[in-house]
């Protein structure tokens, strides 16, 4: 699973290291001075603590060009009844994307992108406790500091009756974790090398076969982890404090 992360990472910090050729005119706006101020900060603020039903950074591919744009994290299938799936859909199991219904066609032809600089993952320090074990956050990032491109799908949703304005929406596929993730958690998000990105990002290759052969777990020296405060358990906290390493959860 993977449901928090971190997008530090600037819009044009972005689209310079992935190759992209537009970035969308919402994704540069200022976001909004909570303080009222007259001059109100420039571009997206970083955020430290992404969570499912926010808006993320997503690249995808249009008529043979990159394009950066925000997408609502948590996948809306285009027959959906209700928007509010979406908040079940946040990530998608690699080993069934052919034959489910909510991700099959996007498998196809929606694949994106999705930056992180890094993600969280709760680590159980007592797993014969069940639920009720203590858990260690831990933070996840590249080993030589670069973002992550999380494999991920896209979808469009214009309402029952496909009259309201499109809601463009993602998830991020996991996969079973290398030898790094696997004593923290059961599942990792398909983290796709640079070499991978053009193939996964063709909207005409639908060769299943090949696409599947990308949903891996990333190599064992990709990832540093890192245990972190118990602050990131609360959406509403957000800071690069969050990211610092800090004593263990006492089990």
């Amino acid at each position: 699973m993977c449901g928090r992360f971190v997008s530090s990472s600037t819009p044009d910090e972005l689209a310079d290291y992935f190759g992209v050729d537009k970035v969308a005119e919402t994704v540069l706006q200022p976001s909004t001075d909570e303080n009222g101020g007259d001059e109100p900060p420039a571009g997206p603020r970083a955020n430290f603590n992404v969570a499912p039903t926010q808006d993320v950074f997503a690249v995808i591919e249009h008529e043979d060009e990159r394009h950066l744009d925000a997408f609502f994290w948590g996948l809306i299938p285009s027959w959906a009844k209700e928007a509010k799936i979406g908040s079940r859909m946040i990530n998608a199991r690699a080993e069934t994307l052919p034959e489910k219904n909510a991700y099959k066609s996007s498998y196809k032809k929606r694949r994106c992108l999705i930056p992180a600089d890094g993600f969280y993952e709760w680590q159980k320090l007592d797993p014969s406790k069940g639920k009720k074990s203590p858990k260690q956050p831990m933070f996840m990032r590249s080993a030589d500091g670069t973002p992550l491109a999380f494999a991920g799908l896209w979808s469009v949703w214009r309402g029952p009756d496909n009259e309201q304005d499109p809601l463009r929406s993602v998830t991020i596929i996991t996969t079973t974790p290398n030898d790094t993730m696997a004593p923290i958690h059961d599942r990792m998000p398909v983290i796709l090398g640079q070499d991978d990105w053009a193939t996964w990002l063709d909207r005409d290759n639908d060769d299943l076969d090949l696409l599947s052969q990308l949903l891996v777990p990333a190599p064992n020296d990709l990832l540093t982890t890192t245990p972190v405060s118990t602050q990131v358990n609360n959406v509403r906290n957000n800071g690069p404090d969050l990211i610092e390493e800090a004593e263990r959860v006492d089990a």
